[in-house]
């Protein structure tokens, strides 16, 4: 996994990158990580095989590890942090992937900047986290949603029984990644995290989802209990360019059996890449 390296962003201080370079010419998938996750946290086993065919640009979101800290936590501003990072890498269009809070965030990123985006991964997600009141409670103030970790009175905004709950997370990784994750997750902004827990909770794209144009995999996690397969059934139908690429695995699949995940990640990314390059008004008719 690349070491990363910090990059300012012209107007919204700096932020925190890894980014592998890919062959020549290749095309450029920008990994948006899950909340209470970190770019290398979510992506550590995907750098090294999506690098064979792509250039790879990973970042910490807002309040997320070394990444950008602000009073107020905002989906739209994560997007549009990611349209400045491109900026300044000089990446004028690339495929966005996106992982749980990722999802919302590449699907802003669509919204927001639809001149930059050439595809759509979006990975164990949804258009919405409203929906029953089960819903509501799951995504709103969980704090560590994006790898399903749930301490209920542990995490407070002060960052009281923070190191506990990043304890408790990190003991979920494989062994020899422990100590490390402890380390990235040492590094969130707790106010920030449960910023972005609540605004997740807020999120909807189901008034424009219908009319993203350009190519889509969804990468639905089977036995998902944060994320139901029947709400990542529901975004993939909602779009029409959607592809389903399902994942037999839970909503930490991505670090719990990577070995299951990396592939269809993998495939989905080649798959949109595909289509992108032949990407027409017949095409979109036909998908």
């Amino acid at each position: 996994m690349p070491q990363g390296r910090h990059v300012e962003l012209p107007g919204r201080v700096r932020t925190f990158v890894r980014e592998l370079g890919g062959p020549e010419g290749a095309p450029t998938v920008v990994l948006l990580h899950g909340l209470g996750a970190t770019g290398g946290l979510n992506w550590f086993a995907s750098f090294r095989p999506l690098a064979e065919h792509y250039r790879v640009v990973a970042l910490d979101h807002r309040g997320h590890g070394r990444g950008i800290r602000s009073a107020r936590f905002r989906l739209a501003d994560c997007a549009d942090d990611v349209a400045a990072l491109a900026d300044v890498l000089e990446i004028e269009r690339f495929v966005a992937v996106g992982y749980s809070m990722g999802g919302p965030i590449a699907q802003l990123l669509w919204w927001r900047h639809p001149d930059r985006v050439d595809a759509l991964v979006l990975c164990a997600t949804s258009r919405n986290f409203r929906g029953a009141v089960g819903d509501r409670v799951r995504f709103a103030g969980l704090g560590l949603l994006g790898l399903g970790l749930a301490v209920p009175g542990v995490l407070t905004a002060s960052g009281r029984g923070w190191h506990t709950a990043a304890s408790l997370l990190a003991a979920r990784m494989p062994t020899s990644l422990r100590g490390w994750a402890l380390r990235e997750l040492s590094g969130h902004d707790p106010r920030g995290v449960l910023q972005a827990a609540e605004a997740i909770g807020r999120f909807s794209s189901h008034d424009w989802i219908e009319g993203v144009d350009v190519p889509v995999a969804v990468v639905a996690t089977a036995n998902d209990e944060l994320v139901p397969l029947r709400r990542q059934l529901k975004l993939a139908r909602s779009i029409p360019s959607a592809v389903l690429h399902p994942v037999d695995g839970d909503h930490i699949v991505v670090a719990r059996s990577p070995g299951s995940f990396v592939p269809a990640l993998v495939e989905a990314c080649d798959e949109v890449v595909t289509r992108a390059t032949r990407w027409s008004t017949t095409d979109q008719a036909g998908a």
